[in-house]
């Protein structure tokens, strides 16, 4: 096994992607780990404010993976696993069941969110992405209230102690172990089963707003692109790229 990523940290720093955009434009060339005790100014998704208190996760893996933009995006589901299966060996056996995904890159335990990814990259190198950011966020000792989406945090599911550098080790870990299976002959299948056997939601009713409307239907799965299919009511299969899923009781 390759030695892991070495981890720069920080006291308090506006974003750890945006300080990974500013070291990879200066050749900086990874892989490694940056980790802030503090964010100003966190972001989610879609542009979305991230909060940051002292006491919660906040890092990002820069490194150079020597691929084309299709494959880059599906970094996004390699990191919503390797997310999943750190935070599940920091919890106590009988809460890993309530640990699920929601696509595409969301970790939920019992449907409420816990941790977040953003992925970026830019430039190409001929081909080739020049460089990817891969942000996290867990909600180790804290999550935020009244959001459109409901938050947990371990803490509030009464986990012990987990330290944002115990978390970044588990993290480190996993990535190494997902990364690899990436890489291999398999690539990306590996990756999207993987996914599915820890979703949320697979096979029930979803609602997904999207930039041209809001649209309910059934969450059949993910193309091999990595794609959502939605099964609309009519019978139409619909490939969603982009989106927010919300989750909807079943009926009948």
């Amino acid at each position: 096994m390759s030695p892991l990523p070495p981890v720069r940290r920080f006291a308090e720093i506006d974003s750890t992607n945006e300080e990974a955009r500013r070291l990879a434009e200066a050749g900086e060339p990874g892989p490694l780990w940056l980790v802030a005790e503090r964010q100003t100014a966190g972001r989610g998704r879609r542009g979305r404010n991230w909060v940051s208190p002292t006491g919660n996760f906040m890092g990002t893996l820069l490194f150079r993976p020597r691929c084309g933009p299709r494959q880059a995006g599906e970094l996004s589901f390699v990191a919503a696993v390797a997310v999943h299966d750190a935070v599940e060996s920091l919890l106590p056996p009988h809460l890993r069941a309530g640990l699920r995904l929601k696509w595409p890159n969301d970790l939920l335990h019992d449907k409420a969110k816990l941790a977040g990814i953003l992925l970026e990259s830019s430039g190409m190198a001929g081909a080739e992405v020049a460089w990817v950011a891969i942000g996290m966020g867990i909600n180790l000792a804290h999550h935020p209230e009244g959001l459109e989406y409901p938050a947990t945090s371990l803490a509030a599911m009464s986990v012990g102690l987990v330290t944002p550098d115990e978390a970044q080790q588990a993290l480190a870990a996993s990535f190494d172990s997902w990364l690899t299976k990436w890489r291999g002959v398999q690539g990306f299948a590996v990756i999207r089963e993987a996914w599915l056997k820890r979703a949320q939601g697979l096979g029930g009713p979803v609602t997904v707003r999207l930039a041209d409307g809001t649209y309910d239907g059934t969450f059949e799965g993910l193309a091999p692109d990595g794609t959502l299919q939605l099964r609309m009511p009519d019978g139409e299969l619909r490939l969603v790229a982009a989106g927010d899923v919300f989750f909807r009781p079943a009926t009948g």
